[in-house]
């Protein structure tokens, strides 16, 4: 069976929701990283408090509680990476006995299709979850070499001090940006999975996860208290 037959088992709603949840996966990343000057996103305004915090670490004492903040960053990336990896296997289990997923899915979709259109729609959620995997898995490492890089901050106030904790915070930040991306993975991973139930679920799904990321990042109360005009001194 070549990829001619494959593709005409899927309709062209079936294309244009695929091609709707990556356009919106790849745009939506770039709105949040990349957002108006006028309306900053969290995940930008957050980029500020981390320059900040590496400022405030170099003359704090001790450092203990900036280790832990790391430590807890670290932590969060690893579990996040151990629960893709758990994903990534179930995904190559469901695809070697995908003809058990077509008879449980069945129910709710259209049960006479091959089981090559099972297996393409687990692969599209596979892709997802492993895209997530490497970006924790990165932010992991980003975070460890943000890690060394303050143990090599001195905190004596000196200028080589305040140059080492910009570094420091900037990759901090690339981190971050890293953590984040592997989220909307992660949102972006479980909508994929409406195809099971057919094009126009997962259209519907694809705008529901778009709207949840956009309102978290632009319209909610936590970006509304870090909006919050703070005094000069």
């Amino acid at each position: 069976m070549d990829w001619v037959q494959r593709l005409g088992y899927f309709s062209v709603l079936d294309g244009v929701a695929v091609v709707l949840l990556t356009l919106t996966w790849l745009g939506s990343s770039w709105i949040i990283e990349n957002p108006p000057a006028r309306r900053p996103s969290v995940s930008k305004l957050m980029t500020a408090y981390r320059r900040s915090w590496m400022e405030h670490f170099v003359t704090r004492q001790p450092r203990i509680f900036d280790s832990q903040i790391v430590g807890s960053l670290r932590q969060s990336t690893a579990f996040f990476a151990s629960a893709s990896m758990i994903a990534i296997s179930g995904i190559f289990a469901l695809l070697g006995d995908a003809d058990r997923l077509r008879g449980v899915a069945g129910d709710f979709a259209d049960s006479d299709a091959p089981v090559v259109v099972w297996e393409v729609k687990l692969f599209l959620i596979l892709v997802f979850a492993a895209n997530a995997f490497l970006k924790f898995v990165w932010s992991n490492r980003l975070f460890g070499y943000c890690s060394v890089m303050m143990g090599s901050v001195p905190n004596n106030g000196s200028k080589i001090s305040y140059t080492r904790a910009a570094k420091a915070a900037e990759i901090n930040i690339f981190a971050a940006r890293s953590y984040n991306r592997g989220l909307r993975s992660v949102y972006f991973g479980i909508a994929s999975a409406a195809w099971l139930l057919g094009g126009e679920a997962l259209i519907a799904a694809t705008v529901v996860t778009l709207v949840v990321i956009l309102r978290r990042e632009f319209a909610s109360q936590s970006r509304e208290i870090l909006m919050q005009t703070e005094p000069e001194s």
